[in-house]
Formats: structure tokens, C-alpha cells, sequence
């Protein structure tokens, strides 16, 4: 079981969250999982931490389709923060659109951070995969 410190979950779909929590709660070790309905709290919540002089999560489940601001809009802000550690931020989508696998990919030359690209829904045992910290 991996032993994470954070995890930060940005979604609005409250079916999506639970299944990520339970998902989580079987294979890995975190006391601390904090779920954001948009990218703006998310962004917000992250400075706090911050500001706190805690660490930022070592790990972000991303949906990319969220009301005031999306997933990108999040990433284009989140990729400027200065952090000292490297972040694993899993999209997790059910997008098909081109754009969106373009913008990944524009995404993942423009940060040292690990961007990786998920298809909802996601299994267990993918889980185990992308909470490997960064």
C-alpha cells in the first residue's frame, strides 16, 4: 500500500469523488484527501497550504469539465506556483476531443510536474498505478 502525505481531488461530479475516495481508501495510506468542486477552490485551497507552509499535495485527480474554472484553467495557474516538490496530476476524463489530448500533451512540456492523461471510469488497479508520487 503506498503512504502518500496529501491528495487533492478537483471534480463536480460527487459519483466520480466517492468512487475515487474508495478506489484510494484500498490501495493506498492518506490522512489527508481534500476534494474541490472546481478548479478555483482547488487553486485557492493549494496557496493556503502554502501560505500555511505546508507542502502541496503529492497527488491531484483532475476532471477537466468543471463550472467556474476548468481543469486547464487550473493547470495554467497550478504550473506557475513555486513549489518545491514535484506533483503527479492525474487528469481524469471522459472527454474524446482531440483538443483536450493536445492541451495534455502542450501541458506536460511546460511543467516538471507529472501530467498524466486518464479515461474515466478508472479501476483499482490503475489507481495503484498513477498515486506513485512524482
Amino acid at each position: 500500500m503506498n503512504k502518500i502525505e496529501s491528495i487533492c481531488i478537483i471534480d463536480d461530479d460527487p459519483i466520480t469523488v466517492f468512487g475515487i475516495q474508495k478506489m484510494l481508501s484500498l490501495v493506498v495510506d492518506c490522512d489527508d484527501i481534500a476534494v474541490y468542486r472546481n478548479g478555483k477552490l482547488a487553486i485557492e485551497g493549494i496557496k493556503k497550504r502554502i501560505e500555511e507552509n505546508k507542502k502541496a499535495p503529492q497527488v491531484i485527480f483532475l476532471d477537466i469539465n468543471m463550472p467556474i474554472m476548468d481543469g486547464w484553467q487550473f493547470l495554467d495557474e497550478f504550473i506557475t506556483l513555486d513549489l518545491m516538490n514535484k506533483v503527479r496530476v492525474n487528469i481524469i476524463t471522459s472527454s474524446i476531443d482531440t483538443f483536450d489530448l493536445q492541451n495534455w500533451e502542450n501541458f506536460k512540456k511546460k511543467t516538471e510536474h507529472t501530467i498524466t492523461y486518464n479515461n474515466k471510469p478508472i479501476r483499482k488497479e490503475h489507481v495503484a498505478e498513477i498515486t506513485k508520487i512524482a
